[in-house]
């Protein structure tokens, strides 16, 4: 067993959450159509209020730790917070499009001891990149960056998410990471806006081109341990637990809001009310997620692709029901083995419909 499997286990037996989420705002530089937030400030948490919940963080025992956005940059005080956590010993990820990074801010993530920095990139080439975007000369800025970062041998990610607009490229795509000597993940999920607007779910890539990507080798790699915790060796699947949402991760947005998960857009307590602990141990909302079983799965009990599928409960929520199945991740089940969910069988599918015919979710479970 992995040490990272071994800490998510004891961290799943004694209930810590070991990863945690925050965005530190939602304003962004960027403009991305598929984005599934909203960019004004509501009221974001001060740098003092955000020092406090990294104090409460450390106190539970959380040891990975995600700042992300909108643009984390677009935060003066961002590097003071980096540094704060830094001292409180988080290992400490960033995820940024990168644009406002230049050579002084790569060499003072290097001098905190950044794990790793990841960057959203769409295409390799600019003009596909920046229409995504919405903001002229943002690839170029980007690549800048990540060979700032790399020339302070910072660990960087260029994650790209699959869209139509974009699918032709992400061979490209990938042959930049390769050369930039980066990791390069891609990942066609598509979400709802965190307001329930489904209309970005048209820029999703029609499942037919989905086999393309699941078969392509080149894209195999490992999957972090905390993100779904498997049940313990010898239990049936049926005792595992959906995902680590809730469990040994959760997800704080800029206004002190606590959800399971950053897709999982329910809010189980305010920090500006309560504190961490109170509402990681006693918020009903957790009590519910953590109750779940894959046995509890209303539909996807009965279905062979249970051990497998990468059924995300957030979507689930955002469809109507957190023990219902995710139809996106239905429709990569079957695209990825030719089988039909059960799902799918339910409603007389023998193959997702095209793309574009039924809205997803719009059909009784």
């Amino acid at each position: 067993m992995s040490l990272l499997h071994e800490m998510n286990d004891r961290a799943l037996a004694h209930g810590v959450p070991l990863s945690v989420h925050i965005d530190v705002t939602y304003r962004c530089n960027e403009r991305c159509g598929h984005c599934y937030l909203d960019h004004d400030d509501h009221g974001e948490m001060t740098t003092a209020e955000i020092k406090s919940i990294l104090d409460q963080l450390a106190a539970a025992g959380t040891f990975f730790l995600t700042f992300s956005g909108g643009e984390v940059f677009l935060r003066r005080d961002f590097l003071e917070l980096v540094a704060y956590a830094r001292q409180l010993l988080f290992n400490v990820k960033v995820k940024t499009n990168a644009v406002m990074i230049r050579e002084r801010e790569a060499q003072e993530l290097r001098r905190l001891g950044v794990e790793q920095v990841q960057i959203s990139l769409y295409s390799h080439r600019p003009e596909v990149h920046d229409a995504i975007t919405r903001f002229p000369g943002s690839l170029a800025k980007s690549v800048r960056a990540i060979r700032f970062l790399k020339a302070q041998d910072i660990k960087v990610t260029i994650a790209n998410v699959l869209m139509k607009d974009n699918f032709a490229d992400y061979k490209g795509t990938q042959e930049l990471a390769h050369e930039l000597g980066v990791h390069y993940t891609l990942d066609p999920t598509v979400t709802p806006k965190m307001d329930g607007d489904r209309s970005v779910l048209g820029l999703r890539v029609a499942g037919e081109s989905l086999p393309t990507v699941f078969r392509d080798e080149s894209l195999v790699g490992d999957v972090a341990a905390y993100c779904a915790p498997p049940p313990a060796p010898g239990d049936d699947i049926m005792d595992g637990y959906p995902c680590s949402a809730g469990h040994t991760s959760c997800y704080i947005t800029p206004y002190a809001e606590v959800f399971p998960c950053v897709q999982f857009p329910i809010v189980c307590g305010n920090l500006r009310q309560q504190t961490f602990e109170e509402i990681w141990r006693n918020a009903p909302q957790f009590h519910e997620v953590r109750s779940i079983r894959a046995r509890d799965l209303t539909t996807c009990s009965g279905c062979g692709h249970v051990g497998t599928c990468s059924r995300c409960p957030g979507l689930a929520y955002m469809e109507g029901d957190m023990r219902g199945p995710s139809t996106a991740d239905c429709e990569k089940s079957f695209y990825r083995t030719g089988i039909p969910s059960e799902n799918m069988r339910r409603r007389g599918l023998t193959a997702p419909p095209p793309a574009g015919l039924v809205q997803i979710g719009s059909l009784p479970a």
